[in-house]
């Protein structure tokens, strides 16, 4: 079954979800996911780097199959939030916040005191959850992300944990 497939209804008490971390072997899975949320998409070649890096990489899997994953890369005491996706059918069912408060998790074990990302001033609904989470607005990086007319400004957000 194709990782785009549509989730099955399942009641909320019997949640079939779990992380693990990322390998090499995942990036099939991934890079089908990736283009389909994303209008300039990371590449195989990111994720490689990333892995090869020893950043801190998860995926998220419904019954087996990777519905969602995350990457951070820590300097000192700061963890970097790099990617945090979420397959389109499974999108606003939760996930993007469970994924994201595994990765607070995984920071805090790696002794983080603070929180960063990136996040495209037009990702509404990723800002909304940031703020959720308790994530601030601490700039703006002024043509950050590559955009089908241009470029696109980042919000830099922080959370201190």
């Amino acid at each position: 079954m194709s990782v785009l497939a549509k989730p099955e209804s399942t009641p909320k008490s019997t949640p079939r979800y779990q992380f693990r971390a990322m390998t090499v072997s995942d990036l099939d899975a991934i890079m089908e996911i990736e283009p389909h949320i994303y209008s300039h998409p990371w590449t195989r070649g990111n994720f490689a780097d990333s892995l090869k890096s020893a950043h801190s990489a998860w995926v998220l899997l419904h019954d087996d199959r990777i519905v969602g994953y995350a990457l951070m890369m820590m300097v000192l005491d700061e963890a970097h939030l790099l990617n945090l996706s979420v397959s389109k059918p499974y999108q606003k069912q939760g996930l993007g916040r469970l994924l994201l408060e595994h990765m607070i998790r995984i920071a805090q074990a790696l002794k983080a005191a603070n929180m960063f990302l990136e996040v495209r001033a037009s990702n509404i609904s990723a800002i909304a959850l940031y703020e959720n989470i308790g994530f601030n607005e601490m700039a703006v990086r002024r043509g950050y992300y590559p955009a089908h007319h241009g470029r696109e400004d980042a919000i830099l957000m922080g959370l201190a944990i």
